[in-house]
């Protein structure tokens, strides 16, 4: 099984490869999932299946909190206890210590991790802080292109084709960049406050329809963005007006969905 979670559908796109070349089915983390994981149906796994691969973006070299509490909180079966879960991240450039990370949330819930740990480089798609932005068109088909080997690279070691390895771009300074901007990240950069609409803002609805924790509300004055955001920018990068704004800090930025 590749159970995932995907923003703007890069980690989709990833998962959907993934599942086809491994002959795997899918779960979605979204919906009643992502926002009360606790009161989402059981997570169980077909009969014969052994593994379950986890693929999430990376959220500032960790691991994204709606996939750290949907592992926290899902209620399972033994299927899902006795599996070996691997990990597939997707990032912009690097993953600091994500497997780590990732590694302590399995094995809180008794589960095991399997001994590698994947990355694969899609598209940049954070926005929300001075010095970040949307990758230039000829570098996001660049990274696209690259992708369908590198996946079938990961897919290889999955499937014990590959030789077992882990297969993940850290990047310098990886440990501090886990240890210290990742909690800091999580507790002060992960508000819904900052959101709001511009004049562009037409109340068409398809930010609220289509974010994956339902948190966001239409009312008679448009969008309203709740407390449950996991910060994965559907909401900013499918306006068709651009018009999804936090803050200043987008400002003049760009927009990118995968298609």
């Amino acid at each position: 099984m590749i159970v995932y979670f995907s923003g703007t559908g890069n980690s989709r796109a990833v998962a959907q490869r993934l599942g086809s070349l491994l002959c795997d089915s899918l779960y979605e983390i979204s919906g009643i999932a992502a926002a009360r994981p606790s009161e989402a149906a059981m997570l169980s796994l077909a009969a014969g299946d052994s593994r379950i691969v986890w693929v999430f973006p990376t959220y500032s070299w960790g691991v994204p909190p709606v996939v750290g509490r949907f592992i926290r909180d899902i209620r399972t079966d033994d299927s899902v206890g006795a599996a070996v879960h691997w990990m597939v991240t997707t990032c912009g450039d690097d993953t600091g210590r994500t497997d780590g990370v990732f590694r302590r949330l399995v094995e809180a819930r008794g589960w095991k991790a399997a001994g590698a740990a994947f990355s694969v480089i899609m598209p940049n798609t954070y926005t929300l802080m001075k010095g970040f932005d949307v990758d230039t068109p000829e570098v996001a088909a660049a990274k696209l292109e690259a992708m369908p080997a590198a996946v079938g690279r990961i897919a290889a070691v999955i499937d014990g084709r590959g030789e077992r390895q882990s297969l993940i771009r850290r990047g310098a300074f990886a440990r501090i960049k886990t240890a210290i901007v990742y909690p800091w990240f999580k507790k002060y950069a992960m508000s819904a406050r900052p959101f709001h609409t511009t004049a562009a803002c037409t109340a068409c609805g398809l930010c609220s329809r289509k974010c994956p924790l339902m948190n966001i509300e239409m009312t008679a004055d448009g969008p309203r963005w709740h407390d449950n955001c996991a910060l994965c920018l559907r909401c900013y990068h499918i306006c068709p007006c651009h018009a999804v704004a936090y803050g200043k800090a987008t400002e003049g930025k760009g927009q990118y969905m995968f298609h």
